[in-house]
């Protein structure tokens, strides 16, 4: 089309691009429940094994990225039940190296050992797994936006990039502080940004540069996930006791008892939202991912495994006190 047929439509409010890019695959979803947390994730990766198996053969090794966001308070955290059902998944299906890998907000050595992950690696000695602490490996710098939408740089975690790594995120159904509800895709992209807090250098903490209102963070998460999506292989929800009220890390318990799985991390979120009683037109981040071709967020486009319907297992989860705030990155701008 010319400049000038372009300059035409503008001109007579003609919108000169319509959405870019939108997922329009199936997605498929496993949603298992029972009362046993390690089967329950077992079973939930088990049902999707013909989804994971031939990406996993193409790689070097397994990094299951775990959520060690309150080093202190293990609902808000990944149980060591839970790592233990991905490696019973694991056994007989891969014998690769496998790392455990995060950066917490805090001191993610503190997370491993107060939740037990060391124990967990000390009961499967015939197997090389690895407790890393991400924050102190290398990084790549991208660019999200601060409170006043300036484009600022961030350090995120170079082995999240890595072409040898099948990533399995190990995540949990959680209301958040910010974006309504935070599950699998917001497990991986806030394992990214990392900190410094060695005392002989100057400190400085990239994970409070995606903090900068709700606008903005719906923004910078889903503009992380777009980077980072290629190297994703998969996602577990343990939603054995999701956390309702004030999420991610001072909330209460909600006994869900259901695990969720899949390759496509979006999809598996909104089987999460739904199960959570979240309206799932208030996650942006989550649609804006689906938008820009990441995953399935349209529930009639994903096939789901498990014997369990949706409808059955969900529970209303009460949200953050601060909700209708977060809600206001659905309207326009103030103007000034």
């Amino acid at each position: 089309m010319s400049r000038r047929a372009l300059l035409a439509m503008a001109a007579g409010g003609v919108p000169l691009f319509s959405q870019v890019s939108s997922y329009g695959q199936r997605s498929v979803v496993s949603l298992v429940q029972g009362e046993d947390r390690r089967k329950n994730v077992y079973n939930a990766l088990a049902a999707i094994d013909d989804q994971i198996r031939p990406a996993l053969k193409r790689k070097n090794y397994v990094l299951i990225k775990p959520n060690t966001v309150a080093v202190t308070n293990q609902l808000g955290c990944t149980h060591a039940d839970a790592l233990r059902g991905i490696f019973d998944y694991l056994e007989g299906r891969f014998r690769g190296p496998v790392v455990i890998a995060d950066s917490s907000k805090d001191a993610t050595w503190d997370a491993y050992e107060n939740f037990h992950y060391n124990r967990v690696v000390s009961e499967y000695r015939g197997r090389k797994i690895t407790l890393v602490d991400l924050n102190e490996e290398g990084y790549v710098v991208h660019e999200i936006v601060d409170r006043d939408l300036h484009l600022t740089q961030v350090r995120l975690a170079a082995r999240l990039f890595d072409p040898h790594a099948f990533i399995l995120g190990s995540a949990l159904l959680k209301a958040h502080d910010n974006v309504v509800a935070t599950l699998s895709v917001k497990n991986l992209v806030m394992a990214a940004p990392l900190h410094n807090s060695r005392k002989e250098t100057k400190t400085w903490h990239d994970k409070s540069r995606y903090h900068q209102g709700y606008r903005q963070i719906q923004m910078n998460v889903a503009q992380t996930a777009k980077r980072m999506r290629p190297f994703w292989g998969a996602t577990v929800i343990d939603g054995y006791e999701g956390m309702e009220g004030e999420g991610p890390m001072h909330g209460e318990a909600v006994p869900s008892r259901v695990a969720i799985a899949s390759t496509d991390f979006v999809a598996a979120d909104r089987i999460g939202v739904g199960a959570m009683g979240v309206n799932p037109d208030w996650v942006g981040y989550l649609k804006y991912c689906c938008d820009a071709g990441l995953g399935q967020y349209d529930d009639s486009k994903i096939d789901l495994r498990g014997g369990v319907a949706v409808a059955d297992i969900r529970k209303t989860y009460k949200l953050h006190p601060q909700i209708k705030r977060q809600l206001e990155w659905m309207g326009p701008l103030p103007r000034s």
